[in-house]
């Protein structure tokens, strides 16, 4: 067989390899596939549409409560929403929570605060903390609700290690098998 022959089949099949992989290594964990995984509600999609697939298969409520989750609303600057879970209650207007993709993208937070800054003290309005100005963010958000697992875990743990855990760092959480990407 001709070299060239040759090397231009290993070019094809390499570039073709290539193609494959790089999808995968584009890869950073979403706030949605983290939420479920640590909070044990079954939901999938966007996180805009769990408030509504919730409906007749978890009770839903406006008063946080560990290992709920804290659904919010699509809004411009958030057109898929988010999903978060709540790790502790620090009083009636100010919650931990444990989520993934907020601050850095692909990352997780343990353990940040987010208040309620509704009018009414109803949970209809949060800001949550924000890495880049290592406190609460200057946006408030509405919320759905919270949707309640009767079967949460008693631990925030994800069953199966996504990644070395951080709290409320640039650091990226990267998949097994994919290289992280570096955060802007």
């Amino acid at each position: 067989m001709n070299v060239k022959v040759l090397a231009a089949r290993f070019a094809l099949v390499v570039s073709c390899v290539l193609m494959t992989t790089a999808p995968a290594q584009a890869r950073y964990l979403q706030c949605a596939p983290f939420a479920r995984e640590v909070s044990g509600i079954d939901i999938r999609g966007n996180a805009n549409t769990w408030w509504g697939q919730a409906a007749g298969r978890y009770d839903r409520g406006s008063a946080p409560q560990v290992g709920a989750v804290m659904a919010f609303k699509s809004t411009r600057a958030m057109p898929v929403g988010h999903v978060a879970m709540v790790s502790h209650i620090v009083s009636d207007r100010e919650v931990l929570l444990t989520h993934a993709n907020w601050s850095h993208r692909g990352g997780i937070e343990r353990d940040v605060r987010a208040v309620d800054v509704s009018a009414a003290g109803d949970w209809s309005e949060v800001r949550v903390w924000f890495a880049g100005v290592a406190d609460l963010g200057t946006r408030s958000y509405p919320l759905a609700g919270f949707i309640y697992s009767g079967n949460a875990p008693a631990t925030v743990e994800p069953a199966a290690p996504l990644a070395p855990l951080t709290i409320a760092t640039a650091a990226t959480a990267p998949i097994a098998g994919v290289l992280p990407i570096a955060a802007d």
